[in-house]
């Protein structure tokens, strides 16, 4: 039979489905009673009407109370019908206060037992409830037995819940054991990894520092054996300077033979050289008789004069000598003095004294006096040294102009147009170089070196008739054919001159200068080679000074000029100039300069056009006279103001 489930304290006052069936059943019928599909109690049969007591309340294990400790719990039938001779009150106050505050209800201290909970199973509920209604009129004890079974009821409770607190005791000692447990657990693990890292830890060191052994076990092999090759070095070295000892005393040997034939030789040269002065000694005296106005001084004076020819006091020195200044008579003089060891250099030396005792020119260096003894030379002091430094801008705090080295060119022409015009016999210098002009304090240029000149037409009689020169070295100011059959013509000055004028121009050396300087000229951009060492070259005249130095340099010598008073009278008026205002619209906005070429900008003035192009160069869009935007950065050549310019140049 079916029945509901309810809970075994909680008495029911209406009549129920299962109570009716267990009062009006024949107590010979066993009836079961189910709830949900689970057997909750069994009314065995019996002949007695009283005696009909549930299988539950048998002495029995029940499934679903259990204790704190998790055992189940033992209801006898003794206890089960205490509970239901108590009157109802008192199970109600059971129920509330004894089983919720010591089983049922979990405390704030405790969560060991939050979820245990003492209750009966509901078959008891209804049994109890069944009973209840039915014996109550027949079995109803007295108050004293209700009051023994209710002591004995607490008294059982009183166990449970002491069971319950010690329980909670050994939970707590348990949980505080665990936690002790993990704690030395995790500080056991914590100390483990710290020994493994120290363990990696070491094994990395041990790793580095075998690998350092390794490192320095291999720097000492490599040192052994560097030493072992120093060692095979040093015996190879000690047998080499053996070898060189018995070479150096091979060569004392053959050095103290070759003194003894140098002295046999030098005793040979003191004869010949008597005897070459002995035959040459009238010659000289006539030379040095021709010599107008030279003074022939000792070996003392130049001596003196020069400090025994220190090298504090030397000027330059060159193929032929050394150069020094010095003071003779309170004068400061230059000094040359050639190299005497050689016929080359005491022919040099009587051909200077020869050609400039003689002649006297402003622009030829005034030879002062001699000293045959020393082979020496005495000239006037030129404060600017040779043009050869000015042009490398050595010893001179100073620039050549312009006009300055236009002036040079024209001097230089009229000293070869004085030279070529010589009577009875033509001079050609021979080596006419900016090493041999010098420069005084005005920076006039004066010819010198005159040992190598050679006279244009000479008789038989003439000593110097014959004579083939030789170079000193390479040099590009020769011209090439002088340099190939060694004897000396005009041309030879001629070429010589343009070589000069175009280092004049551009300040630079003479090889592959004219080729430079001709497609410059061709190309119309000469301004980019000329030197600007010596400010802006008027247009119209390095022109004229740059073809001027080509046809010198013409390979054809009928095409070359010659130097006529007509050309050297055009050289000079190249730099004389008057001088008169510049008009305001031939100067350029931004140098201030005359304008070689000029170009029109966007905005319709005229400006230098490398001026122009530096402006924009520099990141600047705007104009320089206006400070406005350009439209673009195009320029246009002004030709009809350059050939005014041009015009008004070759006016002055």
């Amino acid at each position: 039979m079916g029945s509901s489930t309810e809970n075994c304290f909680k008495l029911k006052g209406s009549f129920s489905k299962t109570l009716f069936s267990a009062k009006s059943v024949p107590p010979f019928c066993e009836i079961c009673f189910v709830s949900k599909g689970r057997h909750i109690w069994t009314r065995e049969a019996s002949e007695l009407a009283d005696s009909i007591v549930p299988t539950c309340y048998s002495e029995k294990i029940w499934s679903s109370p259990q204790s704190c400790n998790g055992e189940p719990l033992f209801i006898s039938e003794l206890t089960m019908h205490s509970i239901l001779g108590a009157d109802l009150q008192g199970i109600k106050n059971l129920e509330l206060n004894g089983y919720r505050s010591t089983v049922g209800i979990p405390t704030a201290d405790s969560n060991i037992t939050s979820s245990m909970k003492f209750e009966l199973p509901e078959p008891c509920d209804k049994y109890m409830a069944s009973s209840f209604d039915t014996e109550q009129p027949n079995d109803i004890n007295s108050k004293e037995d209700d009051e023994l079974e209710k002591d004995d009821l607490y008294c059982q409770l009183e166990e449970v819940t002491m069971e319950i607190e010690k329980s909670k005791r050994e939970a707590f000692l348990e949980l505080s054991n665990r936690k002790k447990l993990e704690y030395e657990v995790a500080e056991a693990i914590s100390t483990v990894e710290t020994y493994e890292a120290a363990h990696e830890n070491e094994i990395q060191i041990r790793e580095e520092l075998e690998g350092l052994l390794k490192t320095i076990k291999q720097d000492c092999q490599e040192v052994l054996s560097q030493r072992d090759e120093a060692l095979q070095e040093l015996q190879y070295s000690m047998k080499t300077i053996e070898i060189l000892y018995a070479h150096a005393n091979e060569m004392a040997l053959l050095t103290e033979e070759a003194a003894g034939e140098l002295e046999l030789i030098q005793s040979s040269i003191e004869i010949l050289k008597t005897r070459r002065e002995e035959n040459n000694g009238p010659k000289e005296r006539r030379l040095i008789n021709h010599s107008n106005g030279c003074i022939e001084f000792t070996l003392a004076d130049l001596q003196t004069a020069t400090c025994d020819f220190s090298e504090s006091f030397k000027l330059g020195q060159g193929g032929c000598g050394c150069l020094y200044k010095g003071e003779i008579r309170n004068k400061t003089v230059m000094i040359k003095q050639l190299h005497g060891r050689n016929v080359q250099g005491e022919v040099e030396f009587l051909q200077e004294v020869n050609v400039l005792g003689k002649i006297r020119h402003p622009h030829l260096l005034t030879l002062i006096g001699m000293c045959p003894q020393a082979l020496s030379l005495v000239y006037e002091y030129m404060p600017n040294g040779t043009l050869q430094d000015c042009l490398c801008n050595k010893n001179t705090t100073l620039r050549m102009t312009w006009r300055i080295r236009a002036r040079i060119a024209a001097e230089i022409s009229c000293a070869l147009l004085f030279l070529h015009s010589s009577e009875p016999e033509q001079i050609v210098h021979g080596d006419l170089k900016p090493e041999n002009i010098f420069l005084d304090d005005n920076y006039t240029c004066k010819l010198s070196n005159f040992g190598r000149c050679q006279f244009a037409q000479q008789d038989e009689h003439n000593p110097f008739k014959s004579r083939h020169l030789e170079l000193y070295s390479a040099s590009f100011s020769y011209d090439p054919e002088y340099q190939m059959t060694k004897e000396l013509m005009v041309k030879s000055d001629v070429y010589s001159f343009g070589i000069i004028i175009l280092q004049l121009l551009t300040g630079k050396p003479a090889r592959g200068l004219e080729s430079e300087v001709r497609q410059a000229l061709l190309s119309g951009n000469l301004v980019s080679i000329l030197d600007a060492g010596a400010g802006d070259w008027p247009l119209i005249v390095a022109r004229r000074l740059a073809e001027v130095g080509l046809r010198c340099l013409n390979p054809n010598a009928q095409d070359q000029p010659e130097l006529t008073p007509e050309l050297v009278n055009d050289l000079e008026q190249l730099h004389v100039t008057e001088e008169r205002p510049v008009p305001s619209f031939f100067l350029c906005p931004i140098l201030q300069e005359i304008m070689q070429d000029p170009q029109v900008a966007a905005d319709g003035f005229t400006y230098e056009g490398r001026a122009l192009r530096k402006w924009f160069s520099s990141g600047q869009d705007t104009s320089p006279m206006t400070n406005l935007k350009l439209k673009d950065r195009n320029l246009t050549p002004n030709q009809a103001l350059r050939f005014a310019i041009e015009d008004w140049l070759c006016q002055s």
